[in-house]
């Protein structure tokens, strides 16, 4: 699992239908440390996240598994869960 933060929305109007009723939102990828890790992706949301949430996510084969509307789709990333608290030094 990889750790991200809510930075917006994507609207469709038309998609396929393994993704109706999800939301595909914006993650910004996380390093240990909070910091920025790689370019902005898109992810299903699987647990009611909402902009500016701290998450941890899945991506590849693991990702298309979350879906509840079957795992034969071609999702990239799944938003697994929000983050209350993180417990861990800063990294150098």
């Amino acid at each position: 699992m990889k750790l991200g933060k809510v930075v917006g929305r994507v609207v469709s109007t038309q998609k396929l239908s393994c993704f109706d009723g999800l939301k595909l939102l914006l993650v910004q990828p996380l390093d240990q440390n909070r910091k920025d890790s790689g370019p902005v992706i898109v992810a299903f949301d699987t647990v009611k996240a909402g902009d500016g949430d701290l998450i941890f996510f899945e991506s590849g084969k693991e990702a298309a598994q979350a879906n509840p509307n079957g795992w034969f789709n071609p999702a990239d990333a799944a938003i697994l869960g929000v983050v209350d608290a993180v417990n861990a030094e800063e990294t150098p």
